[in-house]
């Protein structure tokens, strides 16, 4: 039982004992002290002031009494209007660091026996990932780490956009104007191979679209009628009737994009247990709608249309089936949903997914929960937030969107050109030169990404996140190998506990008490689907450190040995936890910068 169990424990019997009254545990609210008082516990005294009738300070004194002769390690306590502020002694602390955070299972979950899908990146085979595809990618990666840190069996898993109109398009492209042209006699990866004829039949439909305004069509009508339009639909329909030269193209288009995917998410850090494609799931769905007619869950209109009406959820009438037979988007989902749960059976399933489709999930989750599926309960999305630059928004047709190869060898760039200026890099082998310096852009893009809360929209800008001073990755991986080199130099082999040591200092306690909360982190991280709460922790430890390695006299010339033994176990755990920390980020932390 830890200190905060005792207390809460210790105020159910005193609330018993002083005024005869039963409080129930989740009546008693606990917090960290506030810096500006004394005390490291703080008890929210309001709500015990309707069994005490008493006034929040009276009542909060008479506790405070109570708990100082009722529990060992509250050896004082002050009363701040309705606040008890609870001072704990040194001994409990020092055990804590001995005994719990220096064990070598601290920070870690047994399995608990749920098992969880987490579906994220979802790219379309028509052009190459991009800054908005980076969060997606690295929010999913994250989340997944998060949740197996916490116990949880993990699938993660890739549903690619890889048929439609979209990639027709490309193929269109590339057939009329790509003259034979392959990645390998382009020198360009093959999802950038791909993409580039996807602007190209951009450029050439706009053309065509102008060319039809001057003959006097409308904006609406030349979109229609434009040639390259209506060979791109064609070519569609063609590879849905199962033309042998469409499909041969297709197949060696996607293979190419494929093939630059895979290059990109090996430099992102993040992996895939299954792929789903959407060429074999886009049939999907027809059964699962006919299955909601026959509940009345869907209706019929008089031209053959499957409608759900959702407007007593305040949502409105929802399309699921066209009238000539065909899937709309959220028919194949409906079908997707069912087909991954008869796979993998697990209790949760998250959908990584930008903001603009917030009412898509909604939708489908309530049709499924309307159809009695009893696994929808345990759909999630978790819905994010655009990213920008500083010169303004992605755009994505023009050719001016932002690349995640271009991104990556830019942080890789710009960490070099940083480190190399600090000059602290002299004795490295080019070998491991380069392998710091992905390291370090790679961290800074990630962390800047990741410490933002999901749903928030977020300005990222290259430079201000490779800094090794402020909220950034540098600043946490340079604390780190700060810490690797205090340690190797006071030839630090294993901990062993420091149990002459008697007295903290103030900074100690706040490390201690701050190093504690570690599961804690986790688990609340895992359980909001955001690694923006670790992130920020991590912030705080890494900060806490270098307060403590700036307050205490050179560690490695201490001449008290338990005091040198104490105070490079504090160091070992910080950066224990920043090691496994930012690992559950997808970002290494260095040995040495």
């Amino acid at each position: 039982m830890n200190i905060e169990q005792h207390i809460v424990a210790a105020t159910i019997t005193a609330v018993k004992d002083l005024y005869q009254q039963e409080i129930q545990e989740n009546q008693i609210s606990l917090q960290d002290t506030r810096v500006e008082f004394e005390g490291q516990i703080t008890i929210v005294v309001f709500p015990i002031v309707r069994f005490s009738k008493k006034s929040p300070e009276v009542t909060a004194k008479e506790l405070g009494a109570y708990l100082v002769e009722h529990v060992a390690d509250v050896t004082g306590f002050n009363v701040v209007k309705g606040f008890l502020n609870l001072s704990i002694a040194d001994p409990y602390w020092l055990s804590l660091l001995n005994n719990t955070l220096l064990d070598k299972d601290f920070g870690t979950f047994k399995p608990n026996g749920q098992k969880v899908m987490v579906e994220y990146s979802s790219p379309n085979t028509n052009k190459p990932l991009h800054l908005g595809h980076v969060r997606n990618n690295l929010l999913g990666y994250s989340v997944a780490e998060l949740l197996k840190a916490n116990g949880y069996e993990v699938f993660k898993v890739n549903l690619v956009n890889d048929r439609g109109i979209h990639i027709c398009k490309s193929m269109l492209a590339w057939q009329k104007f790509g003259n034979g042209e392959t990645p390998e006699s382009s020198g360009l990866k093959g999802d950038h191979l791909v993409g580039k004829y996807y602007v190209i039949f951009d450029k050439e439909y706009k053309k065509e679209i102008e060319a039809l305004k001057l003959a006097g069509q409308t904006e609406e009508e030349a979109k229609k009628n434009s040639p390259l339009i209506k060979q791109a639909q064609q070519m569609l329909l063609e590879w849905e009737q199962g033309n042998a030269e469409v499909l041969d193209l297709w197949k060696k288009m996607n293979g190419w994009v494929y093939a630059g995917f895979d290059i990109t998410y090996k430099n992102l850090g993040v992996d895939f247990d299954k792929y789903y494609y959407e060429s074999n799931t886009y049939l999907l769905g027809k059964d699962t709608v006919e299955e909601g007619l026959n509940k009345g869950v869907f209706f019929k209109k008089p031209d053959g249309s499957v409608w759900i009406d959702l407007t007593e959820d305040g949502l409105d009438q929802k399309l699921v089936l066209r009238a000539d037979g065909t899937s709309v988007y959220i028919t194949q989902d409906l079908g997707t949903a069912e087909m991954k749960y008869d796979d993998f059976k697990m209790d949760q399933s998250i959908y990584v997914v930008g903001n603009e489709q917030d009412y898509h999930f909604k939708v489908l989750f309530l049709i499924l929960e309307k159809m009695g599926k009893t696994w929808a309960k345990g759909l999630h999305h978790l819905s994010y937030g655009m990213v920008d630059l500083p010169s303004g928004k992605m755009k994505s047709r023009e050719g001016t969107v932002v690349d995640a190869d271009d991104l990556i060898a830019e942080m890789v760039e710009t960490a070099r050109q940083k480190t190399e200026a600090l000059g602290k890099t002299n004795d490295f082998s080019d070998e491991e030169k380069e392998r710091l310096y992905y390291d370090i852009g790679m961290g800074a893009l990630k962390y800047f990404l990741l410490k933002v809360e999901p749903k928030k929209r977020l300005l990222f800008d290259p430079s201000e996140s490779i800094d090794f001073q402020g909220n950034t990755g540098p600043f946490i991986q340079y604390t780190h190998a700060r810490i690797k080199s205090l340690l190797s130099k006071a030839e630090y082999a294993e901990y062993s506990k420091a149990t002459e040591v008697k007295d903290l200092s103030a900074t100690e306690l706040e490390m201690i008490m701050l190093l504690s909360k570690y599961p804690s982190e986790l688990a609340s991280a895992a359980k909001g689907y955001t690694p923006a709460t670790l992130s920020n922790y991590l912030y705080e430890v890494a900060k806490m450190f270098n307060k403590f390695y700036h307050e205490v006299p050179p560690i490695v010339k201490e001449e008290d040995a338990s005091l040198k033994q104490h105070r490079l176990n504090l160091s070992f755990i910080t950066a224990n936890i920043l090691k496994s920390g930012m690992k559950l980020l997808g970002i290494t932390v260095p040995e040495r910068m």
